[in-house]
């Protein structure tokens, strides 16, 4: 875990610079929902990102597409109310800064100023570059997003690694420079080669938080679902699941069902009584 001097101190953009700078790792998880974010905040997560994952893990969605502004919003807003300490990042989704440079920060303040995020999260590299520059000459703090970005996967023929050539190498390295020069003061690198992330972390001199992108870089994030084994539908190759929450829900349930039927719940215990006197009165 990372440690810190103050641990209820609202983590700022500064403190996650220095952290890079004294090469202390960055822990970043995804929340989705207020007791998600009571908890991982709690436990010292430095950052949280509000991600359009939560088209799969919570609306049921095949992908991160169909995620809406409004649908980001409600969850952003619902983490914020939750969070002390960590540095909350609000998603922009798909289609939300596509369009025009006036969409981009429009929904990007929308996601700063009415969801209450530190910063936004966009994907793209050089071609979102000066998308990153409108954003942040707003006065809105961008985090940036490339390798694998999933919502543009179709255009990278699927989820695969990036950056695996000589020539895709480069065009990542390229990725990065230009949104570190627009203005982002941090990178996730996802899925790509280790030897790429270590290139790019030392490039640069804004964090880089890796999710499949190796050891070396300056953090790691991973999917809350992902982490405690509550999202069935697939585990990628980068995902370490540290608690097999999903089974013990099951078990839970499967316990209550059992107590009820077999009249075990609820006990005296979980009951509430009328005084005798009272109780003769009705009979």
């Amino acid at each position: 875990m990372s440690v810190h001097p103050e641990t209820t101190k609202k983590l700022m953009i500064s403190d996650l610079l220095r952290m890079k700078e004294e090469k202390t790792k960055l822990t970043m998880i995804t929340a989705y929902s207020y007791p998600q974010a009571l908890v991982v905040d709690e436990a010292g997560i430095d950052i949280i990102l509000v991600g359009d994952s939560l088209g799969m893990v919570e609306l049921g969605y095949k992908d991160t597409v169909p995620v809406t502004m409004d649908e980001m919003l409600h969850h952003t807003r619902a983490v914020v109310r939750a969070v002390k300490r960590a540095h909350v990042v609000g998603d922009l989704p798909f289609m939300s800064y596509n369009i025009s440079m006036e969409q981009a920060v429009t929904n990007a303040g929308i996601l700063y100023k009415d969801g209450g995020a530190d910063s936004v999260k966009l994907e793209g590299g050089q071609d979102m570059a000066p998308v990153v520059r409108a954003i942040h000459k707003a006065g809105i703090p961008v985090f940036g997003h490339i390798g694998l970005t999933p919502q543009t996967a179709a255009l990278l023929g699927g989820f695969k690694v990036q950056g695996k050539s000589l020539d895709d190498a480069k065009k990542v390295i390229d990725d990065a420079l230009a949104l570190e020069d627009a203005g982002a003061f941090a990178l996730i690198l996802e899925a790509i080669p280790k030897q790429l992330s270590k290139l790019i972390t030392e490039k640069v001199k804004i964090p880089t938080v890796g999710i499949g992108g190796g050891v070396h870089c300056d953090g790691q994030v991973l999917v809350f679902h992902d982490l405690l084994g509550l999202f069935k539908r697939f585990t990628p190759k980068f995902v370490k699941v540290y608690a097999d929450m999903y089974s013990l829900q099951i078990k839970a349930v499967k316990e209550f069902i059992d107590d009820v039927q077999k009249n075990r719940f609820p006990g005296d215990e979980h009951s509430f009584t009328m005084k005798e006197e009272d109780l003769r009165g009705l009979e």
